[in-house]
C-alpha cells in the first residue's frame, strides 16, 4: 500500500504543513520511512540505485524532483550511498507529498494531506490495525497498500515471498545441524550459518552448495536417513524454499511413494547399519495429499474444498507426516479447514516412531495450521523445541521432541536483494504516485490499490467500516447473533471476496433491498491466490423482502462461478441457509432439559429423533428440547427438520468460547464428531461439570483426561454406538450371566459389519459402500491377530482375503456369510465368493497404489487396454489354445483362461466370478480412463464409487452375532449362548433413507445421554458401557425403540 507517514522526531510544521493539499500531492517529492516496528527490519523500498535513476532522469520525464531519506543506522543501503545518488537525508519528510515505506509506520510518523504507500494490512478490516486506518482518515491521508497492487492476471506484483521461502530454509538447516548434533549424529548442515550471517543472498547459496559437495562426497550418517523433507503448497513461498533445498542432492518423490522409501530404507538399515547416504528425499504436497472428501463418492475437488471444507476429513497425518524427517510449511490456512497437524496427532505419530525432526512453519501462523506452534520466534532465537509427550516448549536444543522455526520476519534476512526485488517493481510506479494530485490521474491498477483519499474511504473499500461494525457488535460468545429484523437467514460466501471487491457488491444488495447483515465469521486469504470466507447473517423485515437479496446474491454468485471448460476459477460461492422468524428459533432459551448434538452426519438425526420423542415416565418432567450445532446452520437445520422439540445452530467447536457459551447452557452433551474433536471438546465438559458422550473408541488422549472428570464429578462415556457400543453390552452381559450361573466362558466369538440389505446385493460381489471403497479394501490389505482355541493366530495383510471363513447362523439360514479377522469385517455375498474374487482382482493387480507407466502418459489408455496390460495379454486371444477351456463365450472366456494360467486363482469357478465382476464394474469397456486416476488401485476405486454405490431407496443392513460357550465345574452341559442384532435401514415417507448403521450408531449414543441426564450412571471418570448400570437399560431402551435382539441357548 502506499500511505504518508510523519517523522519521528517534532518539528516546526511551518508553511509546508500548511500548504493546501494541491500543493504537496503531486509535488513530486518522495519521502523514504526508517523503519520502525523491528530491530531486523533492514529492508528499503527504493535502493540508492533506483532513486538515482529517478532522479537522474530528469523531473520532466520521471516526474521526481527530489527524494528525501529518513536517517537510518540499521538499513541495508548506508546513508551515504543515499547522498551519493543525489538524495537529502533529514528526519523531517513534511515537504514530501509522497512517502513510502515497508511497514506500518508508527501513528505519530502520519502527515496530513500526503500519500503513502506500505503494507498497512488494512483492507481485510483487521481488527489490530484499525487505529492505524483511524488515523489516516482523519489526516486526510491517501493511503496505498502494496498488497493491493496485482497486474492483468490477477497477481501481485509487489510481494516477498521466495525471499521468505529462501531464508527460512537456510536458516532451518543451520538448527538442523545442531538438533542432529544434539541426537549424536555429526552432519554437514552443522557447518551452515544463519541467512542474515551471509554477506549475499549468493553468499548463502555457495555455503548450501558447499553443504551439499560434502554429503555427496561424504554421505549422512545412515540412522538418521531417509531424510524427508515434506514442503506443502507451490507458491512463492514453497518455490523459494525448494529453490535452497534444490542445491543439495537430492530426489523428488510423489507423496504415494513415500511409503516405499521409508520401507526400502528400514531394510536397508537392518543390513547395513555403517552405510552413508548421499542424497537427501524431498516431497511437494498439497490439499489434494492433506483431505480427503467425506462423501465416498466424490473426488478431492479445490473449489469445493474450499467452499465447503466441513466436507472433508484430514489425512496428513496418515498419508505423509508418518514418513517426513522435516515438514516445511509455506501454506495459508484458515481456522475453517482442517488442521495439517493438531497436537494429539503429532503425539500420537511420535509414538508410533515417527522420525519427524523438525517444523520449518515459514507462513509463521500461530495456532494455526501446525497447532502447536503457539508462538512466533525470532531471527536472534530463531527456533523453540517442542515436546510432545507433555505438551511442553523448551529454548534449548536437546531432548526430547521437535525443534520448530516460526520466524515472521525472514524476507528481511536477505535485505539487499529483497530491496532490490521490490524496488525494480516499485519503481516503476513511484512516477505517477509521485506526481497524482487527483486519483483519476493514476492507473487503473493503481486507483484500485488506494484504499482511503482525501479523507474517505474509496468506493472500493467502502465495505471495511460495515464489517468494522459488526464485528464490533459480535458478543464474543454468541455463537449465532441475529440482525434487528423479523426474518433472517445465514449465508455463507467464498471466494475471492476482498482482492475482486466482491464483498462489497454483496453488502450493497443486502443493504440496497433494505435488509439488514451482522458479520458472524471472517476469514480472509492471506495472498491474491487465497480464497476468503465469510458467514453473514441476513434479515429483513418480510419473507419477500429476504428473497429478493437470496436471488440477487445467487445472480451475484452465478455471474462469477467457475467454468471448467473455459479454465474460468471460482470467483465466488455462496451457501444459503434456513430462513427464520426471529424469535422462533432461539437456541437455548426453552424450558426443560437440554442435550446438546455436536455433528452433522447421518448418525444424528437418529439421535435427535430419538431424543425429542422421548417422554420421561415422571410426568412432571418436561419434555427435553435437543440443539444440534454444526460449523453450518443449513447442516445443523436439515438434521432438525420436522423435529418439533429440537433447534439448529452454527458453531465451530474450534471456538472454544462459542462451544463454552453453548455447553455451559445445556445438561449433557453428545459429541458425533470426529475422534480427533473429543479431547478438547471433553476439557470444556469437564471445566464447566457437563457429562459428555461419544460413540468413539477411547484414545489416550481421552483417557488422559479420566482422572480430571472424575475430580470434577462428570462423566464421558465413550464408546457408546454399535461396534464400539452393542457389541460391549450385549458382549458383557451375556458374560456376567455366565458368571452369575457358576460358568466359566470357554470362548467367545463376534461378529459385526455393516452390509447391504439382501435387495440390494445385486451385484456380483453382493456388497455395497456407503463410504470411500478406498478405505475399505485397504483394509482388506491390513495384517490381522486373533485368538483361536488359546493360540493367536496372525494373519498377513497380502493374504487376508484369503484367510476368509464361511458362516452360517442357524437362526438366519437364508444368508450365506464370510467373516474375516479384521474389525468391522463380517462380509455379506455368496459363501466364499466376496474375499476370493478380492483376492483375484489383488492378485491381477488391480489393488497395487503405485502410479502406473500406463496412466502417466497425456494419451489415456481405455478401461479393456489397461485390463490386458495387467493380465500381460498382447494378444489375449492365443491363451485358450494351450487350455482345456471351452472358448465359446469369446472374450470373457478368453479372460478366464488368462486368470487362470497366471495362477491368480485355482478354480474356474471363481475364475468366472471375477469376470462377471470385471464386467459389472466395466472394467474390459473401451472408454478411456479419466486423467485422476494414477495407478490400478484408483482405476478399480473410480469404477467400485461409480457402480456400487447405494441407489435411491435402497436399504443397508447392521448384522451383529455373538456367541459364548459356558461350561460348568459340576457337571451341566456346555452351553452355547447366541445373541443376533439385524437390523434394517427405513425408508421414511419423503422417501429418505435412515441408514441402518445410523439408527444403531445414533440411538445408544442418544440412550448413554438419557442415563447421564435422568443421574442413572454414578460412575464418573472416561468410561465405556461395560457396567450393569449402564448396560441393562440401555439394552431395554434399545429393544423399546425397535432395535431387538434374538437371544438363544443351544446344549
Amino acid at each position: 500500500m502506499f500511505v504518508i507517514v510523519a517523522p519521528l522526531l517534532d518539528f516546526d510544521m511551518g508553511s509546508a504543513a500548511t500548504e493546501s493539499n494541491d500543493t504537496l500531492l503531486g509535488n513530486g517529492v518522495v519521502g523514504i520511512l526508517a523503519e520502525t516496528c523491528n530491530m531486523w527490519e533492514r529492508r528499503a523500498p527504493l535502493t540508492p540505485s533506483h532513486c538515482a535513476r529517478l532522479l537522474l532522469g530528469g523531473g520532466n520525464r520521471t516526474r521526481v524532483n527530489r527524494i528525501i531519506v529518513q536517517p537510518s543506522t540499521k538499513r541495508i543501503h548506508h546513508d551515504a550511498q543515499y547522498e551519493d545518488a543525489g538524495c537529502e537525508i533529514s528526519e523531517d519528510l513534511s515537504e514530501c507529498g509522497l512517502i513510502i515505506g515497508i511497514k506500518q509506520p508508527k501513528l505519530e510518523m502520519i502527515l496530513p494531506d500526503r500519500a503513502y504507500a506500505f503494507f498497512s494490512h488494512t483492507h481485510k478490516a483487521q481488527k489490530e490495525n484499525m487505529p492505524l486506518l483511524d488515523k489516516i482518515l482523519e489526516e486526510r491521508v491517501s493511503l496505498f497498500d502494496y498488497e493491493l497492487i496485482v497486474g492483468d492476471d490477477g497477481k501481485r506484483l509487489l510481494a516477498f515471498g521466495k525471499f521468505a521461502g529462501r531464508a527460512g530454509l537456510v536458516d532451518f538447516l543451520h538448527g538442523l545441524g545442531q538438533r542432529y548434533l544434539s541426537l549424536g549424529y555429526s552432519t554437514p548442515f552443522l557447518s551452515l550459518g544463519q541467512s542474515h550471517m551471509y554477506p549475499s543472498l549468493a553468499a548463502a547459496k555457495a555455503a548450501v552448495i558447499a553443504v551439499g559437495e560434502e554429503i555427496a562426497t561424504f554421505g549422512l550418517p545412515s540412522g538418521i536417513c531417509p531424510i524427508v523433507f515434506v514442503f506443502t503448497g507451490v507458491g512463492n513461498v514453497s518455490q523459494g524454499a525448494q529453490e535452497i533445498f534444490k542445491l543439495l542432492p537430492h530426489t523428488f518423490i510423489d507423496a504415494e511413494k513415500l511409503p516405499e522409501v521409508s520401507a526400502a530404507w528400514n531394510l536397508s538399515k537392518q543390513s547395513q547399519s555403517t552405510k552413508r547416504v548421499f542424497q537427501l528425499y524431498g516431497c511437494v504436497v498439497t490439499s489434494r495429499d492433506m483431505v480427503s472428501h467425506k462423501d465416498p463418492t466424490r473426488h478431492f475437488d479445490k473449489a469445493d474444498y474450499y467452499a465447503h471444507p466441513e466436507h472433508y476429513a484430514p489425512v496428513f497425518h496418515e498419508r505423509i507426516a508418518p514418513y517426513a524427517s522435516v515438514i516445511v510449511n509455506c501454506m495459508y490456512w484458515e481456522r475453517r479447514f482442517p488442521r495439517l497437524l493438531s497436537i494429539s496427532q503429532l503425539q500420537q505419530l511420535m509414538k508410533s516412531g515417527c522420525p519427524l525432526v523438525g517444523i520449518c512453519d515459514i507462513t509463521c501462523d500461530i495456532g494455526g495450521s501446525i497447532e502447536f506452534v503457539d508462538k512466533s520466534t525470532s531471527i536472534e532465537k530463531p527456533f523453540f523445541r517442542y515436546d510432545p509427550s507433555n505438551n511442553s516448549c523448551h529454548d534449548d536444543m536437546e531432548g526430547n521432541g521437535v525443534i520448530c522455526l516460526a520466524v515472521d520476519i525472514l524476507p528481511t534476512e536477505f535485505s539487499k536483494e529483497a530491496s532490490q526485488h521490490f524496488g525494480n517493481i516499485l519503481s516503476k510506479f513511484v512516477a505517477s504516485l509521485a506526481s497524482m494530485k487527483q486519483l483519476v490521474e493514476l492507473p487503473s491498477y493503481l486507483r484500485r490499490a488506494c484504499i482511503a483519499h482525501d479523507g474517505r474511504l474509496t468506493s472500493l473499500y467502502e465495505y471495511i467500516p460495515r464489517m468494522r461494525k459488526t464485528m464490533i457488535d459480535l458478543a464474543p460468545a454468541k455463537a449465532n447473533p441475529s440482525p434487528d429484523k423479523k426474518y433472517s437467514t445465514l449465508v455463507s460466501l467464498s471466494g475471492h471476496l476482498f482482492d475482486k471487491f466482491l464483498i462489497n457488491e454483496a453488502l450493497d444488495i443486502i443493504e440496497a433491498a433494505g435488509g439488514s447483515f451482522q458479520l458472524v465469521r471472517c476469514e480472509v486469504g492471506q495472498s491474491i491466490d487465497d480464497t476468503s470466507y465469510s458467514e453473514l447473517e441476513v434479515g429483513a423485515d418480510d419473507t419477500s423482502t429476504l428473497d429478493k437479496i437470496i436471488d440477487s446474491l445467487t445472480s451475484l454468485a452465478n455471474a462469477h462461478g467457475g467454468d471448467d471448460d473455459a479454465r474460468k476459477e471460482t470467483e465466488l460461492a455462496l451457501k444459503i441457509g434456513k430462513v427464520n422468524e426471529c424469535g422462533t428459533g432461539d437456541t437455548v432459551d426453552k424450558d426443560g432439559p437440554k442435550i446438546l448434538i455436536l455433528g452433522a452426519g447421518r448418525v444424528c438425526r437418529p439421535a435427535a429423533q430419538f431424543l425429542a420423542s422421548y417422554r420421561p415416565d415422571d410426568n412432571n418432567t418436561d419434555q427435553i428440547h435437543v440443539i444440534v450445532a454444526s460449523l453450518y446452520q443449513k447442516d445443523a437445520e436439515e438434521i432438525v427438520e420436522g423435529i418439533k422439540n429440537a433447534t439448529a445452530t452454527q458453531l465451530d467447536v474450534a471456538d472454544i468460547g462459542g462451544l463454552s457459551d453453548l455447553v455451559s447452557q445445556v445438561e449433557v452433551v453428545v459429541s458425533l464428531l470426529p475422534a480427533s474433536f473429543h479431547a478438547a471438546i471433553a476439557r470444556v465438559c469437564i471445566e464447566l461439570k457437563k457429562h459428555m458422550v461419544t460413540a468413539s473408541y477411547v484414545d489416550e488422549s481421552m483417557s488422559n483426561l479420566s482422572q480430571a472428570a472424575k475430580g470434577a464429578g462428570v462423566t464421558i462415556l465413550c464408546e457408546m454406538g454399535l461396534d464400539p457400543g452393542i457389541d460391549h453390552m450385549i458382549s458383557v452381559k451375556m458374560i456376567d450371566e455366565a458368571h452369575a450361573r457358576n460358568g466359566k466362558v470357554k470362548s467367545f466369538t463376534s461378529f459385526c459389519g455393516g452390509l447391504p440389505s439382501p435387495a440390494a446385493a445385486n451385484n456380483p460381489l453382493a456388497y455395497k459402500f456407503s463410504w470411500n471403497p478406498a478405505g475399505a479394501v485397504r483394509a482388506g490389505k491390513n495384517p490381522a491377530v486373533y485368538k483361536f482355541l488359546g493360540e493367536a493366530i496372525h494373519v498377513d495383510g497380502s493374504s487376508l482375503y484369503e484367510s476368509a471363513k464361511g458362516l452360517r447362523l442357524p437362526e438366519l439360514p437364508a444368508f450365506a456369510l464370510e467373516h474375516l479377522p479384521n474389525r468391522n469385517s463380517l462380509i455379506y455375498g455368496d459363501l466364499y465368493g466376496f474375499s476370493e474374487i478380492m483376492a483375484t482382482l489383488s492378485k491381477i493387480g488391480f489393488f497395487d497404489a503405485a502410479n502406473h507407466p500406463l496412466l502417466q502418459d497425456a494419451n489415456r489408455p481405455t478401461y479393456k487396454g489397461f485390463l490386458d496390460e495387467l493380465l500381460n495379454a498382447d494378444n489375449i486371444s492365443t491363451i485358450t489354445t494351450n487350455l482345456n477351456i471351452e472358448a465359446s463365450g469369446g472374450y470373457d472366456d478368453e479372460l478366464i483362461a488368462r486368470i487362470l494360467s497366471l495362477g491368480h486363482c485355482k478354480e474356474k469357478d471363481i475364475a468366472v466370478k471375477t469376470v462377471k465382476t470385471i464386467k459389472f464394474l466395466g472394467l474390459h469397456e473401451e472408454i478411456q480412463i479419466p486423467k485422476d486416476c494414477s495407478s490400478a488401485f484408483d482405476v478399480i476405486c473410480q469404477r467400485m464409487e461409480q457402480r456400487m454405490a447405494y441407489g435411491h431407496n435402497e436399504q443397508d443392513m447392521v448384522l451383529l452375532h455373538h456367541e459364548v460357550e459356558v461350561e460348568y465345574p459340576d457337571g451341566r452341559p456346555t452351553e452355547k449362548h447366541q445373541a443376533t442384532l439385524l437390523e434394517f435401514g427405513k425408508v421414511e415417507n419423503g422417501g429418505s433413507t435412515t441408514t441402518a448403521m445410523a439408527l444403531t450408531v445414533g440411538v445408544p449414543a442418544a440412550i448413554g445421554a438419557l442415563l447421564l441426564l435422568e443421574n442413572k450412571v454414578n460412575t464418573k471418570g472416561v468410561i465405556r458401557p461395560l457396567e450393569p448400570e449402564i448396560y441393562i437399560p440401555a439394552l431395554e431402551m434399545l429393544e423399546s425403540s425397535g432395535i431387538k435382539l434374538a437371544e438363544g441357548v443351544e446344549i
